[in-house]
């Protein structure tokens, strides 16, 4: 896993579900490049394991019929007292869930407590030491499949930081996109900019661990319910939510998840029977989707980064550039500022030309006629220096032949 670049959903569509186009819904997603679906849950109880285990089998049944991987939430269970108090049922329950998924060729990770630092837990926010306990435990049980902790974007990397021993894997969720903008990451940034910021405090708060972030499909603060019912939903465009996506590889995300396919009441009626948001997936995230997961793109998602990297003239341009041995790839966004041609520099001095990869504004160009290969936008390159014109929100990926 540490070589891929996960697409995950969280939730999917329900297994055996249809999506609009009468398609399998999970075969849907899994053709446009999703790579794992969420499945778990937060209830696990001794009492009833067997059947939440039936249960559980059958999800990644699923999931794998079609090529997909499940990112299994432990719930509670993925907390463990200390040894001198710990019930042993608490130990048990967290045996008999990984003994009876591990085994399973679906199960790609275990998605462990659920934002444990979140300051609106008050002071029943979850310690470091018991997700540690139950960390080692599983590692005992399960050596093979990572674990993934998702904090909420409010905490400091100091906060967050003693969490490190507890997972494979980090990241937070951040949904900027709402009535009034930044409800839910609470900080001074109300720009959907903010997916930046947060992601880099998580690459600080990982170490040298890898960092998953989730990013905005729907959530609670957009959602309507008995009591907030004035809420009134919004969703990320297109540019905004692929905007979202490359800011948080520049700043270091090594995968993706999408949260509220599956909040179907702020779905149309339609997508509600079908139990899940496919309005949203034709518009915004199939078409992001199939961008980032192309032969294109993915290679630069996957490579490691280069030196020295290429900088931008502009303070309000961040950007990334990453190095496969083929290609020298620079993933470019603007936050903010006025829309002008950006100098980039620093490229090898023998760089002629290079090419912008999936603007989203358009379709790449077609190819010349007897051509194969997919054209994009040539870029010109004298003396290791190219311009490009940026506006903000703009993201941008060029290649250029090593």
């Amino acid at each position: 896993m540490a070589a891929d670049f996960p697409i995950v959903l969280s939730n999917g569509p329900p297994p055996g579900g249809k999506a609009w186009n009468g398609r399998n819904g999970l075969a849907e997603v899994a053709a446009a490049g999703v790579t794992h679906v969420r499945t778990g849950r937060a209830d696990w109880s001794l009492a009833a394991v067997d059947a939440q285990l039936a249960e559980q089998r059958a999800l990644l049944d699923a999931a794998g019929a079609h090529g997909l991987r499940a990112w299994l939430w432990l719930g509670d269970a993925a907390n463990l007292p200390p040894a001198s108090a710990q019930p042993s049922n608490q130990a048990r329950l967290l045996a008999r869930i990984a003994d009876g998924v591990q085994g399973h060729p679906a199960l790609g990770a275990y998605k462990g407590i659920d934002e444990p630092r979140n300051p609106f837990r008050g002071a029943n926010w979850i310690r470091p030491a018991g997700m540690i306990r139950a960390y080692t435990r599983l590692k005992q049980l399960d050596p093979v499949h990572p674990v993934v902790v998702t904090q909420a974007p409010i905490g400091t990397v100091a906060q967050l930081t003693p969490y490190r021993p507890a997972f494979d894997v980090t990241g937070a969720d951040v949904y900027p996109v709402s009535y009034p903008p930044g409800t839910h990451t609470k900080t001074g940034n109300r720009d959907i900019s903010v997916v930046g910021d947060v992601t880099r405090k998580m690459v600080s708060a990982a170490g040298a661990k890898p960092v998953w972030m989730t990013l905005q499909i729907a959530w609670s603060g957009v959602a309507p319910s008995h009591d907030k019912p004035n809420v009134v939903p919004r969703f990320p465009t297109l540019q905004a939510e692929r905007f979202m996506a490359y800011q948080a590889i520049v700043a270091g995300a090594r995968g993706l998840v999408f949260f509220g396919g599956h909040l179907t009441q702020i779905t149309s009626p339609e997508d509600a029977k079908l139990g899940w948001n496919w309005t949203f997936w034709q518009q915004v995230l199939r078409p992001l989707v199939v961008e980032v997961t192309s032969s294109a793109i993915h290679p630069a998602l996957v490579a490691p980064d280069a030196k020295p990297q290429v900088k931008a003239s502009t303070a309000d341009v961040e950007l990334v550039t990453r190095d496969d041995g083929t290609f020298l790839y620079v993933i470019a966004v603007r936050r903010k500022g006025a829309t002008s041609v950006v100098t980039f520099t620093g490229l090898p001095k023998k760089t002629q030309a290079g090419e912008v990869l999936h603007e989203w504004v358009q379709r790449p160009l077609p190819p010349p006629i007897g051509a194969g290969a997919q054209v994009f936008r040539p870029v010109d390159v004298a003396g290791g220096s190219f311009g490009d014109w940026l506006a903000p929100h703009d993201a941008r990926a060029y290649r250029f032949r090593r």
